[in-house]
Formats: structure tokens, C-alpha cells, sequence
């Protein structure tokens, strides 16, 4: 199975840091990150109770950390895109979705866990490969953040052994980097550039390319841009740094 990585983004309460402890162990998880969270506690240790042993083993880091060295990034949150026009929250999956979706690789992947007051911003949302949402009642659609760490856990919990390694976080960089240029190359209109790597992100994030997939994709990139402009060809930018696959 991945390696997931529960990730809490300035987490305001530490009840619900221990709260999350515990119910990571429950089901099976003992990889916590926390980013810039709230001071940690005997409140905390209770609330943990026997996962105590997650709670101590938690790591602090940076969400820049985070972004560069997980295969996939999954930004959860209450609140959608209500049109595929709007790409920054969409498309979005449940976590019984997320299961089918990322279940069978193999590679580092990290949940983004919001505050608890308004979630993730835009920025951590937008750099994030896939999205994910859990179906609440309109009545009453926000959840307690362990409650929702709690579901996505259940959901995730006993996946199958892996059959494929996923591309690396330096990898996916490299491609996505390498599309960025790609748009000059074509001339893509300015102005609808963000919008347009948005949406790049959603589709490669939710692919679940693996390094020979990345690597195809290099190629296609080159070939097209040399047949547009020999010039603009960058070999030393545009090869990846595993051996690019030759074209057939």
C-alpha cells in the first residue's frame, strides 16, 4: 500500500490533534505531519490515549516540505467548484473514490487537512493533485476536523499491496515545469495560463503517472516543440533525469 501521510495544516486546537492521534492508530495510520500547529499538551496526550506513540512520533514540517517530496498531494475540503468551468476544487472525488483512485500504487501520498475555522486556502488547494470531499447534509455540512480525518481513514484503511511505483515528486516537478514552457512555445494566451497548469495538475495528479509515463510525456513534449521551433528545443531543460524514453 502508499505511504500516506496525514497531514494537519495549522491545526488550532490540540484536542483535536490528539483526538486525530487516535483515531489515525485505529485505523491502522501512524504517519501525522503537522504544519505550524498549535502548542501540544497534557490535553493532547489525554485526548490520544493509547496513541500516544503517534502523537510523539508526529512530525513538524513545512507545507513546502510536504509539496516536494510527496508523489501525490490530496488537499481535502467542505467546500467544492460548482462548475468543471472552475478548476481550482474541481473535479473532486469521496474518499471511497479516493480509495479506488490511489489504492493500487506504490509512493509517498499526503492529505491535506485544513484549519478549523476555513479549511486550506486557495494557494495549498491549487498546488495539490487531487481534491477530495466528503458528502455531508446541507443541513449541516461541516464536519468536526477528526471526525473528517476519522472518515477518511476508514476509507483508506487495508489497501491492497501495490502493483506500480508512482512517478517522484522531482519528477512530476520536471514534467510540469516542462508544460509551463511548453505554453510559450504555443503561444498560449497569458492570461489563461494559471487556469490552464490548474487544470494540467488535476489531470496528471488524478493519472497517477509512473516515471515511464512521465517520461513518454517529455518526449511528446520535445518532439512537438522541435517540429514548432527547432529552437526553442532546451536539451539540457526538456530530459528528464532518467534516461527519456525513445518514441516508436
Amino acid at each position: 500500500m502508499p505511504e500516506i501521510d496525514i497531514v494537519l495544516v495549522s491545526p488550532l486546537y490540540e484536542g483535536n490533534v490528539g483526538f486525530i492521534a487516535r483515531v489515525m492508530k485505529n485505523f491502522g495510520f501512524s504517519r501525522l505531519v503537522l504544519i505550524n500547529p498549535c502548542q501540544l499538551s497534557e490535553e493532547a496526550k489525554a485526548r490520544a490515549s493509547h496513541a500516544q506513540d503517534v502523537l510523539a512520533s508526529a512530525e513538524t514540517c513545512t507545507i513546502e516540505d510536504v509539496f516536494s517530496r510527496s508523489n501525490i498531494v490530496i488537499a481535502t475540503t467542505g467546500t467544492v467548484s460548482k462548475s468543471v468551468c472552475t478548476s481550482m476544487r474541481m473535479p473532486f472525488y469521496s474518499p471511497k473514490e479516493l480509495r479506488d483512485r490511489i489504492g493500487k500504487t506504490e509512493g509517498r501520498i499526503s492529505i491535506l487537512f485544513g484549519r478549523e475555522n476555513w479549511g486550506l486556502n486557495n494557494e495549498e488547494v491549487k498546488k495539490s493533485d487531487m481534491i477530495c470531499t466528503i458528502p455531508t447534509s446541507p443541513d449541516y455540512p461541516i464536519l468536526n476536523l477528526s471526525h473528517a480525518v476519522a472518515i477518511v481513514c476508514y476509507e483508506l484503511a487495508d489497501l491492497p499491496l501495490p502493483e506500480y511505483r508512482l512517478a517522484s515528486p522531482f519528477e512530476m516537478g520536471h514534467l510540469y515545469r516542462h508544460i509551463d514552457r511548453y505554453l510559450d512555445v504555443i503561444h498560449h494566451p497569458g492570461f489563461k495560463r494559471e487556469n490552464t497548469m490548474i487544470l494540467i495538475r488535476r489531470i496528471l495528479g488524478r493519472a497517477n503517472l509512473t516515471t515511464r509515463e512521465a517520461s513518454t510525456l517529455h518526449g511528446l513534449l520535445r518532439r512537438s516543440t522541435w517540429h514548432i521551433d527547432p529552437d526553442a528545443v532546451d536539451e539540457k531543460n526538456d530530459t528528464n533525469s532518467h534516461e527519456e524514453e525513445e518514441l516508436t
